[in-house]
């Protein structure tokens, strides 16, 4: 029990931290791109916690947006761009229209932040939603349940 408390914890200061960024970064100027890839959940896919990429991985990615998890554009190159606003969004980083379009690949316009190595993107408009492209449930079964 000791150890959920201790993730709800760090969750929640990790949100903290993200609803501060873009104040922070409003006056930095960024630079004006366009990303195409997966939408994932980064706590999983950055970590390798379990199989994280396509339809094996919908229904946790939903989950986990969710719950706060940040999330990221994952490029055919394995670049992570995590989302940090959609569109005028300032309220939440789970932005709902995100959330129902977990693991869809995606085209999205908007402002790109770097600092310490990671990648931040403000999402201004998603030009383009290709659905699920990467079909891995039948090979993986469907986390975290599995088969």
């Amino acid at each position: 029990m000791a150890g959920k408390w201790k993730m709800a914890m760090l969750v929640a200061a990790f949100g903290a931290a993200l609803a501060q960024a873009p104040a922070q970064a409003a006056g930095d100027a960024g630079a004006r791109v366009q990303v195409k890839g997966e939408l994932v959940d980064t706590w999983c896919s950055v970590t390798g916690i379990m199989f994280a990429a396509g339809t094996a991985h919908h229904q946790c990615a939903v989950w986990c947006a969710v719950g706060g998890i940040p999330v990221s554009i994952k490029d055919k190159d394995g670049n992570y761009y995590m989302v940090l606003r959609v569109a005028n969004d300032d309220a939440s980083v789970a932005d709902k229209p995100f959330v129902r379009i977990q693991t869809h690949e995606v085209t999205v316009d908007g402002e790109l932040i770097q600092r310490d190595g990671v990648k931040y993107l403000f999402v201004n408009t998603v030009l383009d939603d290709a659905g699920v492209v990467d079909l891995t449930h039948e090979e993986y079964g469907v986390a975290p349940f599995g088969e």
